[in-house]
């Protein structure tokens, strides 16, 4: 098989898989453009369209299905095998793309980044950092990275590190006008931040104490899913906010931000890394796992 035929079969494999040309380009590394023109060959030359095109959706024929069906587990054998050359290397060889909640991106993937680049210099990392939610398989992801929770069946998932944990934060001037709450129920008289998903909704506040939970929905003039435009409103004086501890460390050294109610804010869930289980795991992702573990 000619190389083209085979840069053909793989592009139309990242489409029907995503049902989408531009995530099929992205997974691939090339435009738009480019992705469509190589499907487009590869029915010209098998005399066969394969996807049926609108301008809203992708959907495979019947003859797409069953060749995707086929070409899908010898596209991953291949990888496999290809991948099985990083032993005769001194370092994995190739590229690991991982999704991670921008709401924690900096202080998971930051540190370790350095240290996994220097020792592995033949290795590519692609770091899409979203908050909403991802089907790693269904988006192209090697792995992704979320708060310990139940994950879907076929997944594996790995202890990593740090352990992050929720603060309750706000400036001196604040606590100087209103004074510090001591207990959870104490918020009620304060001005609270709200916390939102991406998605828009509102999320309460959990604190706990000696096993106890404890939660609150805070009401404040001022609401956003980017803790550091909270941790800003809360330098600021203008309320309370609830923040990843790791966003706000720098004023709370300084003393730009107090911190309250520290007995009720334990460490979170343990993060997790999760990937497809699979018989054969990249030696690029090896390497990330490595780096990361707790």
């Amino acid at each position: 098989m000619r190389v083209t035929d085979l840069s053909e079969l793989a592009a139309f494999d990242a489409v029907a898989r995503h049902k989408n040309f531009r995530r099929g380009a992205e997974e691939r590394g090339v435009t738009a453009s480019a992705i469509s023109h190589a499907v487009s060959n590869l029915e010209a030359r098998i005399g066969l369209r394969l996807l049926n095109r609108t301008t809203r959706s992708v959907s495979l024929t019947d003859a797409g299905s069953v060749l995707v069906a086929r070409l899908s587990p010898a596209l991953l054998d291949m990888g496999s095998a290809l991948d099985g050359l990083n032993q005769f290397r001194d370092t994995p060889f190739g590229k690991v793309r991982i999704n991670v909640p921008s709401s924690i991106a900096p202080f998971v993937i930051g540190p370790v980044l350095g240290p996994l680049i220097k020792a592995n210099p033949n290795l590519t990392l692609e770091v899409i950092a979203t908050d909403r939610l991802v089907d790693i398989a269904e988006d192209g992801f090697d792995a992704g990275i979320r708060l310990g929770e139940s994950l879907r069946d076929g997944m594996t998932a790995v202890k990593i590190k740090p352990r992050l944990r929720f603060v309750l934060v706000g400036s001196k001037d604040y606590f100087k006008k209103h004074g510090k709450p001591r207990m959870p129920a104490d918020l009620k008289n304060h001005i609270c931040m709200q916390n939102l998903y991406p998605s828009g909704v509102r999320y309460s506040w959990v604190f706990e104490k000696d096993g106890k939970a404890v939660e609150f929905q805070p009401s404040g003039p001022f609401a956003s899913d980017d803790h550091e435009l909270l941790v800003q409103v809360a330098r600021a004086g203008m309320g309370l906010a609830f923040v990843w501890e790791s966003r706000a460390v720098r004023d709370l050294k300084d003393g730009t931000l107090v911190s309250c109610l520290e007995s009720w804010c334990p460490p979170e869930d343990w993060l997790y890394l999760y990937y497809p289980t699979r018989k054969y795991l990249s030696a690029g992702l090896r390497a990330v796992i490595a780096a990361m573990r707790a």
